[in-house]
């Protein structure tokens, strides 16, 4: 044993209490703005439905549609991947768990849309639509055949068509209560925002709901959905999406980009209006960049190109939408919109293929961290909350299954949601 070295210090105890005291409004600050991921499941996709259009048997519709799209265009593993360019040893599984989540739950996230995919209509007709999606909802809700997360997108805050929206919110959501209440995976999209004092105003009407019902402050929470070029960038030359999040007051969950509506605002031509356009890649980032530790997560657009018609331009469809899911999901936009049951095989087709090609590596690197093994990457601890996020998102859409993930790194799941969301203190990791 060499010489014990004796710490010495310099600075009075007080030092570091009159520090401590300086910075409680900004550590009081810090936790309310910057709470972290929630850690609950975030669906690989949102898909959109008319308001008019959606029946009790739309979600397995959807399901068995894609399906009859495999079996006509890709009717084995070995075809499937040839489109797409998976990886061989990739091809049987991937093919295998895609059939199978179309056979056993298709749509993670379904929006009945009464905003630009239904459109103006006479508010008789709107007020049955809405209050029919309420009842369709609830039933679905009480006999399993809900999607995970149900809701509606309505029209926006915007003076010409605001007290249509605040309306259908009200007949929606009162039709959930009268059926029995609102489901805990119910989400609200707001459309169309630009100002954040629109923001504050949906706010303030679901204030006034829950109060109305005696509901939890803070109950219902909802989605922004950014379409303008102001949204991004405000007249002040701020950004106009961080005060948003900001106004939502905890209440936002989700950032959701408008391929179109966004493109068409800052000037892209029909032809050149898509997610990989550098317009969208400027927004999103600014997205990502507002949400970032707030809990709110940002979900890219989607493509209007169906794969539909003969098999050929099926497939040339369907290359397009899976290497625009692949390149989202490699620049950290974990979900995104489908419009049509054609893009159910290439959507988990893409997600599979990511998660599926990067198990082993980043399996190894969390057990290495874990174990203190070092090997040629050196990890640091947000590196490893990086590689538990990954691990779940894949076993939360289907893509890997715990057990395999158990074995591979030594972590029970819960191990996994300690290391994705770390709280103060040592982490104590147990067997699985």
């Amino acid at each position: 044993m060499g010489q014990q070295e004796k710490a010495a210090t310099s600075l009075a105890g007080t030092v570091s209490e009159e520090i401590s005291a300086s910075l409680t409004a900004v550590d009081a600050e810090l936790a309310r703005r910057y709470p972290g991921d929630p850690g609950t499941r975030q669906p690989v996709h949102t898909v959109y439905v008319p308001g008019d259009v959606f029946e009790p048997g739309t979600l397995r519709s959807w399901g068995d549609q894609a399906l009859a799209a495999l079996d006509e265009h890709a009717p084995d593993a070995a075809s499937f991947a040839a489109v797409l360019g998976i990886p061989e040893e990739l091809a049987g599984p991937v093919h295998d768990r895609v059939r199978a989540k179309l056979s056993r739950e298709p749509v993670e996230d379904l929006r009945i849309d009464f905003e630009d995919g239904y459109g103006p209509r006479p508010d008789a007709e709107e007020d049955e639509a809405a209050a029919r999606a309420a009842r369709l909802v609830s039933q679905a809700y009480a006999n399993g055949t809900a999607a995970p997360y149900m809701g509606i997108r309505m029209k926006c805050m915007e003076a010409g068509v605001r007290d249509r929206g605040i309306r259908t919110t009200d007949v929606f959501l009162t039709g959930l209560m009268a059926a029995g209440g609102l489901p805990e995976g119910l989400v609200l999209t707001l459309p169309k925002v630009t100002y954040p004092e629109q923001v504050t105003a949906f706010v303030q009407l679901l204030e006034a709901f829950e109060k109305a019902h005696g509901l939890d402050a803070g109950r219902i929470g909802f989605e922004i959905q950014i379409e303008t070029s102001q949204s991004i960038l405000a007249a002040d030359g701020t950004a106009a999406v961080a005060r948003m999040i900001d106004a939502a007051q905890g209440r936002a969950t989700g950032l959701h980009y408008g391929t179109f509506d966004y493109s068409a605002c800052v000037g892209v031509s029909a032809a050149y209006q898509a997610g990989d356009h550098p317009a969208a890649d400027h927004a999103k980032a600014v997205m990502q960049v507002a949400a970032a530790g707030t809990g709110v997560r940002v979900s890219d657009g989607s493509t209007n190109v169906l794969p539909v018609g003969p098999t050929a331009q099926v497939h040339e469809a369907w290359r397009l939408h899976y290497g625009l899911t692949r390149r989202a999901l490699a620049r950290a936009y974990y979900q995104g919109w489908d419009m049509h049951p054609g893009h159910l095989p290439t959507r988990y087709a893409a997600v599979y293929t990511f998660y599926r090609e990067g198990l082993e590596p980043a399996a190894a690197r969390l057990a290495a961290y874990v174990a203190k093994a070092g090997g040629d990457v050196m990890d640091e601890p947000a590196t490893a909350k990086a590689l538990s996020g990954y691990l779940l998102r894949g076993i939360d859409c289907g893509a890997l299954d715990t057990a395999e993930v158990a074995r591979l790194t030594g972590l029970t799941r819960a191990d996994l949601d300690a290391f994705a969301s770390p709280r103060r203190g040592d982490l104590t990791v147990t067997a699985p």
